[in-house]
């Protein structure tokens, strides 16, 4: 293979010579290209999507009929975008899933480096998560935190099934690199311990006591944090009363929407969705959403705005 000098560019006595030993050279020049490394506003393939949990949770049951926790050690239902060439993620940074534990089951003890949460969907009581060797109660509404690195497993002691939606910064982790993964040497991390007030648990109850008590952000419509927020993840939890309408605006960051109760549709301008308890809406980045409420509805939102902020690239898209 003939090396390249210094001499063979001065020697260049055309654009085209220049152009093949930049490519001998295993260099990109950056004045001619098709597409710009750089662009006036920020652009997104990812679409708004809807997926519903009545047809989720049929789903879970019938694999429930054929997946056990030998051949996988969660039961769960990914929810990728319809984006061209997608196979994974929700939105650009974030992923959801539903997820199902059959009666009597435990999913086992694992970590990974990607943070996560779950709203629970329905449940009975005797179930739970494990996190840190505690037994954190599933009740519906409730919403759980599993932070990064920690070991967590879940055990369903009741006698019906429990579901729920699980929410990971998983494609966060895959363009950044940083992706760890370990099962538990136990299998299943042990533990009679219950924690009842766990700071990674938001129990349904104090949420809708704290929103009781939240000053309205506009006519009918009230929201509040669920702090502190994971390190890529900040959740909002919105309460529409029946006939109100709520804006989501566009911005740099992107969310995935859950109906914890109620009904209603949005409009996303190029789509729109009618939504009710259980179903999940994925709202990409710059995109503007208006939501309107047929009866009384709490919607759980999960956005990557902790860590635009952190980056100082939370804006307005206009």
């Amino acid at each position: 293979m003939t090396m390249l000098t210094s001499a063979d560019f001065n020697r260049a006595a055309s654009m085209d010579e220049l152009y093949a030993l930049l490519a001998k050279a295993g260099i990109e020049n950056g004045w001619n290209k098709k597409e710009p490394s750089l662009w006036p506003l920020p652009k997104d393939n990812f679409r708004p999507a809807h997926w519903t949990y009545e047809l989720a949770k049929p789903a879970l049951d019938a694999a429930g009929r054929f997946v056990n926790t030998e051949l996988a050690e969660r039961r769960n239902l990914i929810l990728n975008n319809p984006a061209p060439g997608n196979t994974y993620p929700t939105v650009r940074t974030l992923v959801a899933a539903y997820q199902m534990v059959k009666s009597g089951e435990t999913a086992k003890s694992h970590r990974h480096t990607a943070n996560a949460l779950r709203l629970v969907l329905d449940t009975k009581p005797d179930t739970y998560t494990i996190v840190g060797g505690k037994k954190i109660p599933m009740e519906s509404g409730d919403v759980l935190l599993t932070p990064n690195w920690s070991w967590h497993a879940h055990a369903n002691e009741s006698d019906g099934d429990a579901y729920w939606m699980d929410f990971l910064d998983v494609p966060t982790v895959h363009l950044l690199g940083p992706m760890f993964f370990e099962h538990h040497p136990d299998g299943i991390e042990k533990t009679d311990s219950v924690d009842d007030h766990s700071p990674y648990r938001f129990p349904w109850l104090i949420t809708q006591t704290r929103l009781d008590n939240a000053g309205e952000m506009s006519s009918g419509v009230r929201q509040i944090a669920l702090e502190p927020f994971m390190a890529t993840i900040a959740l909002h939890v919105i309460r529409i009363e029946a006939g109100a309408q709520w804006r989501l605006p566009a911005t740099t960051s992107s969310a995935i929407l859950a109906i914890m109760d109620g009904a209603g549709e949005c409009d996303f301008e190029s789509a729109k969705f009618k939504w009710r308890r259980g179903d999940a809406i994925a709202a990409p980045l710059g995109k503007t959403c208006s939501w309107l409420a047929s009866e009384r509805s709490h919607v759980l939102c999960a956005s990557d705005a902790p860590l635009l902020e952190k980056l100082d690239w939370l804006r307005p898209v206009q």
